[in-house]
Parts: structure tokens; C-alpha cells; sequence
């Protein structure tokens, strides 16, 4: 199976269990809608409604079950909440056996009853929290491995431009564009409609090369893309165009996926050099937003060199203002 298949199959797993997980919390929050609105009718289904103590115990274990629902449809540690559940599976069985053993007739089999629904509940939130513990300790094992080995790095990053998202879009669609604020970019050259050729910088004076396709797009609203062939680096990416509340910006949401060379040593070594592939996004992004809006690259004064390991977007020394510029700042 290859890599991907392999991602692929375990990030369907992983969906599996989550959609588990919401079925069980709507099925919390229905037994504790009930227990809650309706005691005494769920006391008397039960077959415990001769017994003060239940008065207090049925509304609080509706309560129990809406905090477990609560859990389950908003959290995304389904496995926890899952095994909270079983716990309290255990418990209610525990006090149903009790209950079983202080009733007869009538009664005792409604309890019997319940019981055995309550059983058959149990084994499905076990077997969701056994899948879900699984397919988590499959993922962190998966992304520990792809670390040390090399495997997918996946980056976000997120910036607001002041300009409507169809000048943003023609921006980043026109690729020889990209290299004026991606900083690690020498050159991309377009080879199709959809396709192109990209060559980039490497810590250490390397340069890495690889074709890539544009894989879906929105004019306006989206690109998405991916490299193509034997690439160096291979990589995949997504940018969306989103409208900003104020009716004139644009929301740039960006998702990179790629392998860094080398794993978690390729990382730690580029990191040292300046070259932490999160803080690069966000710094690119940034020039992004900078090209667009004020037509440069705004450097600084205190940094003439920029990164560590390479050179890139020069800045100059702080110096005082010339008399040229004194005088056209003060005309101003």
C-alpha cells in the first residue's frame, strides 16, 4: 500500500469513528432530554418507580448524559468521551443489578428489560472507544514516524489584505507573481494552462526543482495545486480567496503540505538557520499583504541581511535621512 493509500485509509478510519462518536452524542442528549423532562415516565418504563432514591438519581443521570453529549458533538477527542460513557455504562449497570434483586414480578422484568438495552449499549460505546483509542495512537505513531522520516508537513497560515478578493486571486493566479513575496521561490516558470515549473532556495545554498498542476479552481474564490513527477520536494497546497466582514478585504487562507528533507533533523537544522517552514509562510504571507497594499516590500532598518542561512530580501543599515530626503519630508 502506498503512502498516500495508506494516509488515506487511516484518515477513513478516523472519520469512521468520529461520525461514531456524534451518533452516541445524539443519543446522549435524547436519554437526557428524556430523564430530564419526563422522570417519573422514564421511572416507570424502568420499573423503578416504587423507590424514592430514584427520584434523585434518574434527573442526574440525564444530566451525566447531556454532558456526555456535549462532549461527543463538539469535542474532537472522541476516544475520551467515549470511555467516559463506558464508565457510566458500568455504573448504571451495577445499579440496575441492585435494582434486579429488590424487585420481582412485573417490575423486575421491565428491569430486565432495561438492562439488556442498556448491555447492548455498553458494547457499542466499548467498541467505540477501543476504535477510537486505536485509530488516535495510529495517527500520533503515523505523524511521529513521518517526522523522523521525513513525512508530510502540513502548514497554515492566515492573513487579511485590504483589497477585494477577484485583485487577490488575478495576484496569485499570475504566477510569476509568487516569488515577489515567497521568499524561498527563484523562479517559476509557466509550462500550460494548469501546469509550471518551479525552482526554489534550500538552506545551505541548495536548490530543489519540480514540476506541479494546478488541481481545482474557483476563479475568485480558490486555487488548489500540487506537484507533479519525481519532485524534490513534493508538494501539494490550497489557497482561498474569503470576502472579509468589512465588505472590502480578503481573508487568504493558505494550507501547504510537503516533506521536508531529512525529517525531524532536516527541521530542527533549518529552524536553527531561520528557516521554520510555519514562520516562513506567515512571514510570506505577510510580504504578500504588503506587496498588494503598499507596492513593495517593506523592509527593515535593523535587519540589513534577513535570514540566517541565506540573504534573502536585503534590507540597509539604519542611517540618518539625507538632506534630500530631510527637505521632501518636510515639503510634505
Amino acid at each position: 500500500m502506498t503512502q498516500l493509500a495508506t494516509r488515506e485509509a487511516v484518515k477513513a478510519k478516523q472519520d469512521d469513528v468520529q461520525r461514531r462518536g456524534r451518533r452516541l452524542g445524539w443519543m446522549s442528549l435524547g436519554l437526557g432530554v428524556a430523564q430530564l423532562a419526563a422522570p417519573d415516565t422514564v421511572r416507570r418504563i424502568s420499573g423503578v418507580d416504587d423507590s424514592p432514591t430514584t427520584r434523585t438519581v434518574v434527573p442526574l443521570v440525564g444530566a451525566r448524559e447531556l454532558i456526555h453529549a456535549a462532549g461527543l458533538l463538539t469535542s474532537r477527542r472522541k476516544s475520551t468521551w467515549a470511555w467516559t460513557r463506558v464508565v457510566g455504562d458500568a455504573m448504571d449497570l451495577a445499579s440496575l443489578g441492585v435494582a434486579i434483586a429488590h424487585r420481582n414480578g412485573r417490575r423486575r422484568r421491565r428491569l430486565v428489560g432495561v438492562t439488556g438495552a442498556v448491555v447492548g449499549i455498553t458494547v457499542v460505546d466499548l467498541l467505540t472507544a477501543v476504535q477510537a483509542t486505536r485509530a488516535k495512537r495510529i495517527g500520533s505513531t503515523r505523524a511521529v514516524r513521518g517526522s523522523r522520516e521525513g513525512g508530510p508537513m502540513e502548514l497554515t497560515a492566515t492573513t487579511t489584505i485590504r483589497k477585494p478578493p477577484p485583485k487577490v486571486y488575478a495576484f496569485w493566479r499570475e504566477l510569476d507573481n509568487l516569488p515577489t513575496f515567497m521568499a524561498h521561490l527563484e523562479e517559476i516558470r509557466t509550462t500550460g494552462d494548469r501546469t509550471s515549473h518551479w525552482s526554489a532556495s534550500a538552506p545551505f545554498g541548495k536548490n530543489v526543482e519540480w514540476d506541479a498542476e494546478i488541481v481545482d479552481e474557483t476563479p475568485g474564490e480558490k486555487i488548489a495545486w500540487r506537484s507533479t513527477g519525481n519532485a524534490d520536494v513534493p508538494n501539494a497546497g490550497t489557497v482561498r480567496f474569503v470576502p472579509a466582514p468589512d465588505g472590502v478585504s480578503t481573508e487568504v487562507h493558505v494550507v501547504l503540505s510537503y516533506n521536508i528533507p531529512g525529517g525531524a533533523i532536516g527541521k530542527a537544522v533549518a529552524k536553527y538557520f531561520g528557516e521554520e517552514p510555519h514562520q516562513q509562510l506567515d512571514d510570506d504571507l505577510r510580504r504578500l499583504k504588503q506587496v498588494l497594499e503598499t507596492g513593495q516590500v517593506v523592509r527593515s532598518e535593523g535587519a540589513p541581511w534577513g535570514k540566517r542561512a541565506r540573504k534573502e530580501f536585503p534590507q540597509r543599515p539604519a542611517q540618518p535621512l539625507s538632506d534630500s530626503e530631510f527637505a521632501k519630508g518636510a515639503d510634505s
